[in-house]
């Protein structure tokens, strides 16, 4: 859930749902649409913006429904706002759109702008806690790469995803426990598995499952941006 702003022009054809190229972060499309990310190509990766007729008022945190997915750009969320962590039954949240622009972004006090799909989409998240694992719904509490963030996503990890289970994609563990190289993560894994399933930790008052692991500092406890509660935040691996 990075890039450069793109230009963003009225397609040929006209003002037909779907044929006009916007701005998410300007909300410029006319009355009664709203500017959404989009497969262009009808696959399931966003690449594009448009112009979608709005079809529903639901507000950031309300249940949603994507009736023909959630790469297609239609939705019953508000004007500024997506339906997004999209299941298998259509339903997801409706969460803001960051507004301002890509260089100096705005989101409501608490929350943080975070992009994705190449600044195609670009949505206003809040924190969770990963020792709490406080997300609705059962779903998982992972840190962002390369940010002091950690945001909600859905589990993918289906009958796996205890600890010392394999896992190929950071959303294959349970709740509590994330995806990480299984020759750091303990013996107890196995080594040609793409990863393997170990336990966030605090480090205040350490517990790990495998006799070969201690809870090693999640973040650099010298970095600048670095909030004092996730200077306690740890993961489960053999210690360096």
């Amino acid at each position: 859930v990075s890039t450069t702003a793109e230009d963003f022009i009225i397609a040929p054809d006209g003002g037909l749902s779907g044929t006009i190229k916007c701005d998410h972060f300007a909300q410029d499309c006319p009355p009664g649409q709203k500017c959404v990310p989009w497969a262009d190509d009808g696959g399931i990766n966003w690449n594009a913006t448009k112009c979608a007729d709005v079809t529903g008022d639901g507000a950031p945190g309300d249940p949603c429904f994507a009736p023909e997915g959630a790469a297609a750009g239609i939705d019953d969320c508000a004007v500024g706002s997506i339906c997004w962590n999209v299941d298998q039954t259509l339903h997801g949240t409706c969460l803001r759109q960051c507004a301002g622009t890509p260089e100096a972004p705005i989101c409501p006090q608490n929350s943080f702008c975070e992009f994705t799909a190449e600044h195609i989409i670009a949505l206003c998240l809040t924190d969770c806690d990963p020792l709490q694992q406080d997300c609705p719904g059962g779903d998982l509490c992972l840190p962002i790469p390369d940010t002091s963030h950690f945001i909600c996503v859905l589990d993918a990890s289906g009958d796996l995803g205890q600890a010392n289970d394999p896992c190929e994609f950071a959303d294959a563990c349970d709740p509590g426990l994330v995806c990480i190289d299984p020759l750091d993560a303990s013996s107890a894994c196995d080594p040609r598995s793409p990863g393997c399933c170990q336990p966030f930790c605090q480090l205040s008052d350490p517990t790990c499952p495998n006799p070969d692991q201690q809870c090693v500092a999640l973040f650099d406890p010298m970095r600048p941006d670095l909030p004092p509660d996730y200077k306690d935040i740890g993961t489960c691996r053999i210690p360096p």
